[in-house]
């Protein structure tokens, strides 16, 4: 492994599922790294971010817009190899309007643009949801694709499911790898099946596996009263919706469904994740499932949501990061909105692995 000390900038950082992922790694294959910037506007992520991560003689640029209006901001960055962005999805997201670049937060794609027309990194890698890439009939990642082809990079992207990297959560994103046109690329194939197979060479490391909630995710025993329905609301989440929208309100998933920021708020058993104490406390949890319970037998039974410390578990972070940001104060409200936001763990480490094994391209 190459001595050099591998440094990056980390945007849109909410709780740094980025820089987790790069921690790990650095210390799983003895490599030098150093974050030397980051930005997040969310307070309470800042609050994270710094609980759990030394920022000590770091950057923060906070509103990336307000940073980058003055260049002479953005030159006195230190330099830096890899540039790390998840950038706002909701422009794209299937929930929100879908107004893409010309939606406000859609156009801080172009804020980070200027970061890289003045830094020129070697490396950038981008994570979105997936609708980003089938967004006004594909012509919107088109056009992000040619911004970066226009700055001199040469781009590739891959749709990975987290649950294909030891987390089970079925979490559907598009990855974005550019790298700059005067590096040899020609060996990296930044390819899904890939990357995906590479998971399984290095599923042992440090990095936390789940081969389902069962394995680990999910506490068996009774969690606090305040996590469980009330008779009220069971029916409402249990629903299959109206005539106007229709649904399979499904609880007890092996796979937990994709979390979302708005997770607090408990949206029907379609979008959220919800679990019976009775499946919990059976031995045999596939036996359970075949019960088929009707939505009124369900109703009858004690049913819960997630944890905010579950939902941690399922992108990939460890206890020691739920207890530093509850210890600093972040609320259990600010931990589910921070990790339905935040980038799975485990994808961003298989990912940095497998480009760091094209070392004498990448890296």
């Amino acid at each position: 492994m190459n001595s050099k000390k591998l440094k990056y900038i980390d945007l849109f950082s909410g709780i740094g599922g980025f820089r987790r992922a790069m921690e790990l790694l650095s210390d799983d294959l003895n490599m030098k790294s150093e974050c030397v910037a980051f930005a997040e506007i969310d307070k309470y992520a800042v609050t994270s971010y710094k609980a759990n991560y030394n920022t000590d003689n770091e950057i923060e640029i906070g509103d990336i817009e307000e940073f980058v209006s003055d260049n002479n901001k953005v030159k006195d960055l230190p330099n830096f190899d890899m540039l790390f962005g998840g950038f706002p999805c909701q422009p794209f997201s299937m929930m929100g309007k879908q107004l893409g670049l010309e939606d406000d937060r859609g156009g801080l794609f172009f804020s980070v643009m200027k970061i890289v027309d003045i830094k020129k990194p070697k490396y950038i890698l981008l994570e979105n949801v997936r609708n980003l890439y089938t967004h006004d009939k594909g012509s919107t990642y088109k056009r992000l694709k040619k911004e970066l082809e226009d700055h001199g990079y040469n781009v590739q992207e891959g749709i990975l499911n987290t649950s294909d990297f030891g987390l089970p959560q079925h979490r559907r994103r598009l990855y974005i790898f550019a790298t700059r046109d005067d590096l040899d690329s020609s060996e990296i194939k930044f390819e899904a099946d890939l990357i995906k197979m590479h998971f399984q060479e290095i599923r042992d490391r440090s990095i936390n596996t789940y081969e389902s909630v069962m394995d680990g995710i999910l506490d068996t025993h009774k969690v606090e009263d305040k996590y469980y329905l009330s008779e009220k609301i069971k029916p409402t989440i249990l629903s299959n919706g109206t005539k106007n929208f229709k649904s399979n309100s499904k609880i007890n998933q092996m796979i937990a469904r994709p979390l979302t920021a708005t997770m607090v708020k408990m949206h029907r058993a379609c979008q959220d994740n919800y679990y019976s104490q009775e499946f919990l406390d059976c031995e045999c949890q596939e036996s359970y499932l075949k019960n088929d319970f009707s939505k009124d037998e369900e109703a009858t039974h004690k049913i819960r949501k997630l944890t905010p410390w579950e939902t941690l578990k399922l992108q990939g972070f460890d206890k020691g990061f739920f207890l530093n940001s509850s210890e600093a104060g972040v609320s259990n409200h600010q931990l589910y909105k921070q990790a339905g936001n935040a980038v799975s763990v485990n994808t961003v480490y298989t990912v940095l692995d497998y480009l760091i094994k094209k070392e004498e391209y990448v890296l």
